[in-house]
Parts: structure tokens; C-alpha cells; sequence
């Protein structure tokens, strides 16, 4: 069933998943392969065919996309959905909102001197000059979860791992090794933050978008 916008439901997820790259920039073939690195590349290639015939995205050479003008439309409209929402569930935490987009935004700059391929194609996400603080907040949080999907990367590379074999890697040394140089990897950038941000601040503000869910940030 065709989502609004004209294309499958899969490939608007996708959509919606690049929402804060191709809002700002072309998505290189490179950066795609990195974001969606442990999926089917025929099934990726058929999102981005259905992003293309819906007329939301465009080529721009050597397998790179960019969003058309209709693309940018639907953009704009995610964007004021995500306002509403994290309006309407956020109202109340103004200030402590102001202080955590703050210091996620400090965490992704920091991210960009050793972020990976998707990192770099996410990371900065666009951030239109009205958006509200709980756009910003979502968008800054979401996206440094790529940095830290390029550290597990570097890590199982690192272990002579490919991708397959690390999704069937069972539980003890080996997966433990590389779960911990992720860690590593993965927390340099928050090196940014005083301690008593890293414990206090930034761990609420994980809690407030955590897994990418919505919910009420805590006092």
C-alpha cells in the first residue's frame, strides 16, 4: 500500500530515516551503503527505485541521491510533525530541553573529527533556522547513533569480522572484545562533556529519545 508521498511504506521509512541528510545535502552511494550496511543491498536499492518513481529523490551521479523540490516538501512537513509532537510532549521542559540541546550539539561537532562514513552522511542534521529546541534535540541525539554504528563497524572490521558474520556471532570473548572497542570508539566523542554532564545532563537526555521512541523527559 502506497504511503503518502506516492511510494511503499518501506521505502517512506527510508525516507524518513534520511530526512535530517537530505534535507541539507546529497547522500553520496557511499554513505548509503554505510547507514544501511546490514540490510539486503537489493532491498535498498529497491526503497531508493521507489523514492525515485514517487519523484522524491533524484540521481546525482555515481549513485549518490538528492531530494527533488516535491522531496523537500515532504521534509518540511516531517519536520513539522516532529515539532508538534515534541511540543506537545515536551512543553514543560523548556530550560532543561535548552541545556541538553546544548550539550548534544556539542557531542555531535565533537563527532564529526572521527565519525565514519554514515556518521558523515547524517552528521551535522539539518536544522532550519525556526526549528524548535525539540526538534533540534531529537534530530542532534538521533543522528549520534551513527558514530556510534561506524565504532561497532571499525571494531568487527578491526577483529577480521564482515558484516554476516558478526549479525551471527554468539555471545563470549570475541563478540565481548568487540562490544568493548565499540564502547571505546564509540564514547570519544563524549569526552566533550565534563563528567558530571556525561552522568547527569546527557544520560537524561539519551532517556528522553531513547531507541527512538517518544516520551516525556524526567525532571
Amino acid at each position: 500500500m502506497p504511503a503518502p508521498g506516492g511510494a511503499p511504506a518501506d521505502a517512506m521509512r527510508m525516507f524518513a530515516q534520511l530526512r535530517t541528510a537530505l534535507a541539507a545535502r546529497t547522500v553520496t552511494a557511499a554513505g548509503i551503503a554505510a547507514v544501511y550496511r546490514y540490510r539486503d543491498p537489493g532491498e535498498v536499492r529497491g526503497d531508493l527505485a521507489g523514492l525515485r518513481a514517487a519523484g522524491l529523490i533524484d540521481a546525482a551521479g555515481d549513485g549518490a541521491i538528492e531530494a527533488t523540490e516535491a522531496g523537500r516538501a515532504v521534509l518540511a512537513g516531517m519536520y513539522q510533525v516532529g515539532a508538534e509532537v515534541t511540543g506537545q510532549l515536551w512543553s514543560q521542559h523548556g530550560n532543561a530541553l535548552a541545556a541538553l540541546n546544548d550539550l548534544a550539539g556539542r557531542v555531535v561537532q565533537a563527532g564529526l573529527a572521527t565519525g565514519g562514513d554514515a556518521y558523515m552522511t547524517m552528521a551535522p542534521p539539518y536544522e532550519p533556522a525556526d526549528a524548535t529546541v525539540g526538534v533540534l534535540l531529537h534530530h542532534r541525539l538521533s543522528v549520534v547513533r551513527y558514530h556510534r554504528a561506524d565504532a561497532h563497524a571499525a571494531a568487527w572490521q578491526a577483529a577480521g569480522l564482515t558484516s554476516e558474520a558478526m549479525m551471527q556471532l554468539p555471545a563470549g570473548p570475541i563478540r565481548a572484545a568487540v562490544e568493548a572497542e565499540t564502547n571505546r570508539r564509540a564514547g570519544v566523542p563524549y569526552a566533550t562533556l565534563s563528567v558530571d554532564e556525561r552522568v547527569g545532563n546527557q544520560m537524561s537526555a539519551t532517556r528522553c529519545l531513547a531507541a527512538q521512541g517518544w516520551g516525556p523527559c524526567p525532571s
